[in-house]
């Protein structure tokens, strides 16, 4: 009986008891959830061009053209920086769910093309691509 004892002693010594690791863990975890920062990225959402296996979409896309000398073409149309948002406004009413297309010229100051795009969004199209590259006019 003596002997049963001690092997029922033995097994107890010989574990390793986890609970005191696992209440460190949890501790841990608890403290990086508590102090993390949760930053919230300013910016625009942007949809970026495709490449040679891109697909055409079936709806039209709303045009915004950019050229040297800020001179704006919505619509095949030249309009004044100012009235970008009603343009769009009323385009994107016909079309609500075509997307607007920047294509800003290679010499076009990028401040332009981004209050162009702060306008398109005013506008409340959410759906912007940027083009870049040869577009070939």
């Amino acid at each position: 009986m003596r002997l049963r004892r001690q092997r029922h002693l033995e097994e107890e010594q010989a574990g390793i008891d986890l609970a005191p690791m696992l209440d460190f863990v949890l501790n841990l975890l608890i403290f990086f959830i508590v102090t993390a920062v949760f930053v919230k990225e300013m910016g625009m959402n942007v949809s970026k061009p495709g490449a040679a296996s891109a697909e055409k979409k079936a709806s039209e896309a709303i045009v915004v053209a950019i050229r040297p000398g800020d001179v704006i073409f919505v619509d095949r149309r030249v309009v004044d920086l100012r009235a970008v948002r009603a343009n769009i406004e009323r385009l994107h009413a016909q079309k609500p769910t075509a997307p607007v297309v920047i294509i800003p010229d290679r010499e076009v100051a990028s401040g332009v093309w981004v209050e162009v795009m702060d306008q398109v969004r005013l506008g409340g199209v959410q759906n912007i691509s940027l083009a870049t590259g040869n577009m070939g006019s």
